[in-house]
Order: structure tokens, then sequence, then C-alpha cells
């Protein structure tokens, strides 16, 4: 951990890549990334509120347990590599991604629990690793203001399962009082304005660019601010409550344009986008710095979502529009989602 603390990395060591296409082919490639993957996100199903009921639709994460109408929402989401790093910091990051995919759903965040598994206690370095993981666990939940019983991680060690590494399991659950409040990541309507809250940065760290592409392994945690974190939910919430948003997705795995491919795929739409001119362009794509969140709007609500993002002095940009089909970047065609993208 401590040599990992260490790491100074420099993204200008990294070429800037000169076509984009080869950076997409490859990454789609990666197993978790991939669309013909069926055990990752673009093949789960899309949330739709006229068919949320009783029936079992664990898979997004929502359910129904009654007959009030009221749903819950939970996300579990696990990481090592990052808690290897700096657990502190690694800590608050898991949870703050688990709460902004519940807003994004459009959820109050209510509880979180946590699970500290292949911990070995006689370690000096585990217990470090420990009391850092639960420090950015309490200051995480303090901060979104989450139940954590006891403020209690659990824990599990397999001694005799080889060289397993510590491993941070967080699951938050969040309560949504109707289910016409249910909003999706998918895009819905060709022509909505694609806008991105949040600030990019010449950032690249901990990213699967940057491990699989570049094959960089060793590297310091990506951009992070839980008070910002902790802003951008607040006016989450007041923009889908205000009815302003149709579709919303955190920037997660993979970046920027995965995270476009995977709001684009369900409905057969694409994207026509145009990168920040002082962020590199693989950082601006493929970085994986948090607080970041993709939103549609239609044009005669737009004017009022940014005023509003502007009076609480958040950043918001507009990166473009929903296609019928086609995906392009800076004017450049990259194909059809229904061909996949081809050159």
């Amino acid at each position: 951990m401590s040599e990992k603390e260490k790491k100074i990395f420099n993204i200008d060591e990294i070429p800037e890549p000169n076509d984009l296409r080869n950076v997409i082919y490859s990454m789609v490639a990666i197993p978790h990334l991939s669309p013909i993957n069926l055990f990752n996100e673009f093949s789960s199903p899309a949330i739709d509120s006229t068919q949320v009921g009783k029936e079992d639709i664990s898979c997004p994460g929502i359910f129904q347990v009654d007959d009030d109408g009221k749903l819950l929402l939970q996300t579990i989401y696990a990481d090592y590599r990052r808690l290897a790093v700096d657990p502190y910091t690694a800590a608050q990051i898991i949870v703050a991604k688990s709460v902004r995919r519940l807003v994004c759903y459009g959820a109050e965040p209510v509880a979180m629990s946590a699970f500290l598994n292949n911990v070995e206690f006689a370690s000096p370095i585990a217990e470090e690793m420990v009391l850092a993981t639960r420090l950015g666990l309490d200051a995480a939940a303090t901060t979104f203001n989450l139940q954590f019983p006891n403020r209690k991680i659990f824990y599990n060690y397999s001694g005799n399962n080889g060289l397993v590494p510590p491993t941070l399991i967080v699951s938050l659950v969040g309560k949504l009082k109707i289910r016409d409040q249910v909003l999706t990541s998918k895009f819905k309507q060709k022509g909505h304005n694609i806008l991105l809250i949040g600030r990019s940065f010449n950032d690249i760290s901990a990213s699967e660019y940057l491990d699989y592409f570049h094959e960089i392994k060793e590297w310091p945690l990506m951009h992070f601010d839980l008070a910002f974190e902790s802003k951008l939910m607040v006016a989450m919430k007041d923009l889908i409550g205000k009815g302003l948003i149709f579709s919303a997705s955190p920037v997660g795995i993979g970046g920027l344009f995965f995270t476009l491919l995977r709001d684009a795929l369900p409905n057969e739409l694409g994207f026509d986008i145009t990168t920040d001119a002082e962020i590199r362009s693989d950082a601006f794509l493929f970085g994986e710095g948090m607080g970041r969140i993709v939103v549609t709007v239609d044009e005669e609500n737009e004017n009022e979502f940014v005023d509003f993002l502007f009076d609480n002095n958040i950043p918001v940009m507009t990166l473009g529009h929903i296609t019928k089909g086609e995906i392009r970047i800076d004017d450049k065609s990259l194909g059809f989602v229904d061909k996949r993208i081809s050159n």
C-alpha cells in the first residue's frame, strides 16, 4: 500500500492517441466493457417504470416488496485495487458511486452496509487498511446522511485460498415513493440534448483506459471530491423533482464514452458529441474522474436546467444530441449502433 501511495504518475508520459477508433476497438474487447458480455451493464435489462411490480427484477436492483406502491432500490459495488492504493479515499469513492447511481434512478439513498473480505488481521498493514477504510466509510456515511448501523464492517478471511487481496463490498439501499419517478439511464428520443454535469479533468488515473490500453498497472486514484459529490446529489434531486431530466447516468467504468454507449444501445439510438478543447480527448472520453453525470433534456427545458446549475455553482457542459443511431465525435463518424462501431 505504501509503495503505491508514493507512485507518481504524470499524464504527460502517456501520448495522446491520434486515432480514437483504435482505442475504442481495443477497449470494446475488454470482457467487462464488451456489449457481447452477458454479465455487464450493456446487456442488463433496461428499467421501465411501467413494468415495475412484485415480480423479481433484481438485475436492475429495483424491488417492490408490498402493495403500497413504494419501491426499494439497491446497489452493490466492490473494489480491491483502489483499496490497496488509498483505502480512506477508495472507501469514499465506492459509497459515492453507489449514491450517485441511486440518485440517478430518482431514489433517496437511506442506508448502507459494508463487508471487508480477505483481511488478515495479524498483518500490521491490514490493520492500517481496516482503520483507514472505516474512517472513509464513516466520512461518506455522514456526508450523504446514510444509516450505517453501529458503523460496523463485517469481516472475512480465507487464509487457505492463496493470495487473495482484501476487497471492500458496499451495499446501499434507497427508497422511492412513487413509481412514476423512476428515472432510467437509457436515451429516450432522437434530438434530445446531452449534457454533462460536473467538471472534467486531464485525468486518466485508475481508469480502464490506462490499465488495459496502456497496460499501466500502478497509478494514483482518479479525481474525487466528497464535498462536491454531496452538492451534486442535492442538485440532482432538485432537477429530477422539477421534471427537467429525461435520463441520467453517472459517468462510470470506461469513462464518458462507454457511459454514453451504455445509454444509447437499449433503444438503438446514437450520439453526436463535441469534446472539451481544454481537456485531452482520451482523458475526456475515457478518464474515470468522479463527480460527473450524463443527462438528457429537451430544448424546451434546457435553459431552466442550465440556469439552475449556474445558480448553484455547478459546472455543466452541453455535449451534443441524441441521433437516430449514428455515433459521432468531433464531427467524425464511428458508425451506427445497429451495426456496432465500424470503420
